[in-house]
Parts: C-alpha cells; structure tokens; sequence
C-alpha cells in the first residue's frame, strides 16, 4: 500500500472514533457512519457497506453507500465465502472468482472483512471498485481496525439479546 492510502486510513479511523464512540446510537447507525466516511474518503470504492448474516447460507443486505445492492445473498458469492472462513477475502479479479454474485456489473474487484461478536460472525464489510486489484492484504488491517469501533456497540447488543433470551 502507498504512504498516502495509508495515511488515509489513518485519518479515516480517527474521524470515524470521534463519530462512532460514544456518538452512535447503536450497531446499525454505527456501521452506517462507517460506510458512509469510507465511502465519501475512498475514491476507488464503487459500493462500501454491510451484510448482516440471517442464516447458514444467507446474508441480508445492511447499512450501505452507492449504487443499489443486492438485499438477499443466498449460497455462493465472496460475502459468504467470508463468513465460513472467518477471514477477509480480497479478490483482484472479480471474474475469476467462482460463484460470484454479480450485484452491479460495474465491479471487478472487492474486499470482504466479516465483523466478529462473541466468536461467530454476525456481518461483513463489504466494498467493490470498479477498478481490477483495487484491494490488497494491505487493506485488511486498516479495515480491521476500523471494523474494532463496533466493538462496544456489539458487546451492548449481545448483552442486551443475553438479558432477553
């Protein structure tokens, strides 16, 4: 990754701490924020937002910037693919990934780093570049980060869903 990128992230994650801790309202208005800042400071991000995992092979589209997303992912594409690793996935080549699901054709490359709360995945973020090789593991650790903002917003859902069930 270039120093600019880099630094770019850097002051992303400090304007969205400012933003999201102890700002957001919860979970969704906090990956609302999220979505919304990487989308406006990234200029190479086509689409930028989540998928809340609804089932085993299922995810439902969530906050998002851009052009309209698919609402159902159902048993293939690089979403899923995120949840049952338990990892990021960075496809340079949209194309050569098989069981893509092709929501705008405009993407050829994408980023997907599932959001963690008590072990299991709960979402992803998401992101398409209509630009080949936009995303590298580079990226990874600087959305991770951003990702961590979630954090105390997940622990509150998850104690709050705890004291309910």
């Amino acid at each position: 990754m270039d120093e600019r990128r880099a630094a770019r992230y850097g002051r992303i994650e400090e304007q969205l701490r400012g933003m999201v801790e102890g700002a957001s309202p919860g979970v969704v208005a906090a990956m609302a924020t999220i979505a919304a800042v990487l989308h406006a400071k990234m200029p190479h991000h086509l689409c930028t937002g989540f998928c809340f995992v609804a089932g085993a092979d299922e995810l439902h589209v969530g906050p998002y910037q851009g052009p309209v997303a698919c609402q159902v992912l159902r048993g293939r594409g690089v979403c899923l693919h995120a949840v049952r690793t338990r990892g990021a996935v960075v496809v340079p080549d949209l194309e050569s990934f098989p069981g893509h699901i092709p929501c705008d054709p405009r993407a050829k490359s994408e980023i997907v780093v599932p959001v963690l709360c008590g072990g299991r995945v709960i979402a992803v973020l998401d992101i398409d570049s209509e630009r080949p090789a936009a995303f590298d593991e580079e990226d990874v650790a600087p959305l991770e980060q951003v990702l961590s903002l979630l954090r105390p917003h997940l622990e509150r859902e998850e104690r709050r869903t705890a004291l309910a069930g």
